[in-house]
């Protein structure tokens, strides 16, 4: 205490010097005397003195208490409480006041783990979680529970394994932040009444076997092939239903096969290597131009794409 707490240590050595040298030189130093020193009865009265006035010095200096920001001292007054003190300095007046313990405040985190616990689908698993806790009311942490620390610990690990136990695998994976806020409401519920407030709990570690893990991979793959056929399903039929209603509309629209048609041609034109020829339907002329036209590009480019596109045949 006395190497965490630099001030109070000075203080109370400052009190200690303050008090024992004047008592010491009131009572003792009159001993010393040459007319009067006799040394078997002189050295046992000296040494009794000294003993006295360094426990009356020793007691004033243990009513001096300095507490940084972050400790709170809980008292009691005749064996019952008066509640907490601190920060700062003040004095406690010895015999009538008692310390009780100083609690340490500021916020601390600790791990709890959870070994080979069971899930609710009968999986083995290990779980570490993070718990984040202040001492809200210092009094009930000492008066209430002997040990608040280790009750708090307790408590979170027989929370977390209760939690493993009512959840499935795959939400302990997946949905960790909800796992993790049930977990603080079960935790800070209990230990509010010992002044404990837990302020947040996390997730850190899940642990599965590993044949579970390929188990899982293997279930996840097949879960994703399964939503690609049906996302290709859906658009196969939004195509085939945007087909539909197409034909439809040209077979209402007086004209409009005669441009669907001419759109038909132009998409074919635009491969490498093909030749389109137009001529009127029942026309022998057109169809002798496009044969002799078909046997020249049939001689000259032998790996070439030809066409022949008669409109009359084409729909």
């Amino acid at each position: 205490m006395a190497k965490r707490n630099p001030v109070q240590n000075f203080m109370r050595g400052l009190i200690r010097l303050v008090v024992f040298v004047p008592l010491w030189m009131l009572f003792v130093w009159p001993y010393f005397n040459v007319s009067r020193f006799k040394f078997g009865e002189s050295i046992i009265w000296i040494g009794l003195l000294t003993v006295a006035i360094f426990w009356i010095a020793n007691l004033f200096a243990k009513m001096v208490h300095v507490l940084p920001q972050w400790q709170r001292m809980v008292l009691l007054r005749l064996g019952k409480s008066v509640g907490a003190r601190g920060p700062g300095f003040f004095l406690i007046p010895p015999f009538i006041y008692s310390v009780a313990r100083i609690v340490d405040i500021r916020i601390t985190t600790y791990e709890v783990k959870a070994t080979k616990t069971l899930t609710q689908d009968n999986i083995p698993i290990d779980v570490t979680a993070a718990v984040e806790l202040e001492v809200e009311n210092p009094e009930k942490a000492v008066i209430d529970v002997q040990n608040y620390w280790k009750t708090t610990e307790w408590v979170s690990m027989e929370a977390l394994k209760s939690t493993i136990g009512a959840n499935d695998l795959r939400p302990l994976l997946s949905d960790t932040d909800r796992i993790a806020n049930e977990l603080k409401a079960i935790i800070d519920r209990a230990a509010s009444d010992y002044g404990v407030n837990v302020r947040a709990v996390r997730i850190t570690d899940v642990g599965t076997p590993q044949s579970l893990v390929e188990e899982l991979a293997v279930i996840a793959r097949a879960e994703r092939s399964a939503k690609a056929k049906v996302i290709q399903a859906k658009a196969e039929l939004t195509v085939a239903e945007s087909i539909t209603a197409a034909s439809r509309m040209l077979a209402e629209v007086p004209n409009s096969m005669v441009l669907r048609q001419i759109q038909a041609l132009l998409d074919i034109s635009k491969e490498e290597s093909a030749m389109v020829i137009i001529y009127p339907a029942l026309s022998g002329m057109g169809q002798q131009i496009a044969a002799a036209s078909a046997g020249n590009q049939a001689n000259t480019h032998e790996s070439g794409k030809f066409r022949v596109q008669n409109p009359s045949d084409q729909f």
